[in-house]
């Protein structure tokens, strides 16, 4: 989402005469987009201000913004003179609904004047702005901001907002423009898109998918992330009956204790979770499925950690974030003992690593001799005589580039693999709809 709003604020900057630069040296604006859902994002981004102080000291007049999820929680920091480091450093402080005071702030940054905006907007959504993007073949797509679950864990409703999602005649017109530049897939985004509704239509997520999806038939669809409460059989149904839209689903499950998930407020239980994922390896047999994975809730015993290890293994998650429970500033759960000791919680997500580790190589090892539909994406990282692309279940693929070009849709038939990744040869190229 991070990269979504980058582009936003791109969009904004350039219209308003500025321009991107290569190196820090040249800049005369130094705009540091945040993330604040964990606390080890939230304390790299600390670190990263405490590097910003010697070059402060250097270039008094460059104007040093941060932006984003951390907003809120820098304001009061900022307006605290007891905190010398941000004080020194940060110039301007604007949260996710407020970009478009940027250049105004910068503006009165370079006459001296610090500035905050961080207000959360209740409308705002950016219907209107057209992200800034380089020409490429994969474009984020924020469909939607905010979130209106509170999760007793989660700080995104106070950082990020309510619930508010666009037209969908506005996302399609941006999947038209994409597509006309020679875009090949596009990742549509919000913290919960399955609860997407287009105001003015009434439209759901299942309806936009269909409209984007037959923008162009050669352009890939993903999505993320779902809400199991949220995720209907008409959305599955849509899935499963469109060959762009990608048979790959992450759907966060957090806990395989229904005592866990309550006191976590995700309004669902095991039963129901595991019922979801029957009605999508219904209709979708061949999509693969990954999730998130909190470890060391407060009160979490053993027992609870063992029924979520059950979980894993009983649905066999291709792919799984799993993280310490880390207590959040203004969530329900930070009022609450965080009474997991971090010995057992890095044993308990030692073990959760092992066996998704397991799970992955075995659930791979049945795709070799496969052959899977990739889409070229990149060079591989680690030889410049491979190349790097996905297939349509969101699986790593390493093959040779022979006379490929990043952009293509080949086919592979893949040789071996790893928990991580698939590796192949190509045998051919692919055309939506053959």
């Amino acid at each position: 989402m991070n990269v979504a709003d980058t582009e936003v604020v791109q969009s904004v900057m350039s219209k308003n005469g500025f321009a991107m630069t290569s190196t820090m040296e040249n800049a005369d604006v130094i705009l540091v987009n945040t993330c604040s859902v964990r606390d080890n994002a939230e304390q790299r981004i600390i670190a990263r201000l405490g590097d910003f102080k010697h070059y402060k000291k250097q270039n008094p007049n460059v104007v040093i913004g941060v932006l984003g999820c951390m907003a809120e929680r820098l304001r009061s920091k900022m307006m605290d003179e007891n905190v010398q480091t941000i004080n020194s450093v940060v110039d301007i402080v604007v949260g996710p609904d407020e970009y478009r005071k940027l250049p105004q702030l910068i503006d009165e940054a370079f006459d001296g004047e610090k500035g905050i905006a961080v207000r959360l907007s209740r409308v705002e959504n950016y219907d209107d702005i057209i992200p800034f993007r380089a020409d490429g073949i994969s474009a984020w797509i924020s469909v939607m901001r905010g979130c209106d679950k509170f999760c007793t864990f989660c700080v995104v409703p106070f950082t990020r907002g309510r619930e508010r999602s666009r037209t969908v005649a506005s996302v399609v017109n941006e999947v038209r423009e994409l597509s006309s530049r020679g875009f090949k897939e596009v990742y549509l985004l919000g913290q919960n898109v399955n609860s997407f509704l287009d105001l003015e239509t009434e439209k759901d997520f299942s309806d936009l998918l269909s409209e984007i999806a037959n923008v162009d038939r050669t352009m890939r669809v993903r999505f993320t992330t779902s809400h199991p409460q949220d995720m209907s059989e008409k959305l599955i149904r849509t899935i499963a009956g469109n060959e762009n839209i990608c048979k790959f689903i992450h759907l966060p499950v957090q806990s395989g204790s229904d005592r866990i998930l309550e006191l976590m407020n995700r309004t669902y239980d095991s039963k129901h979770y595991r019922s979801l994922v029957d009605k999508i390896r219904k209709h979708i047999p061949n999509a693969s499925l990954s999730t998130d994975i909190i470890v060391g809730f407060p009160t979490e015993t053993e027992e609870d950690h063992q029924q979520t290890m059950a979980m894993m293994k009983e649905i066999g998650y291709d792919g799984a974030f799993m993280f310490h429970y880390s207590p959040r500033e203004n969530t329900k759960a930070f009022n609450w003992d965080d009474d997991v000791s971090q010995e057992i919680k890095t044993r308990r997500l030692y073990e959760m690593n092992e066996m998704q580790r397991e799970i992955s190589f075995k659930l791979n090892q049945k795709l070799i001799g496969t052959i899977e539909t990739i889409l070229v994406e990149s060079e591989s990282k680690k030889s410049s005589e491979e190349f790097c692309g996905r297939t349509d279940t969101n699986k790593t693929v390493i093959f040779p580039k022979e006379n490929l070009k990043v952009g293509d849709y080949v086919q592979v038939k893949i040789e071996r693999v790893n928990s991580a990744t698939l590796f192949g040869r190509v045998i051919g190229n692919y055309s939506f709809g053959h």
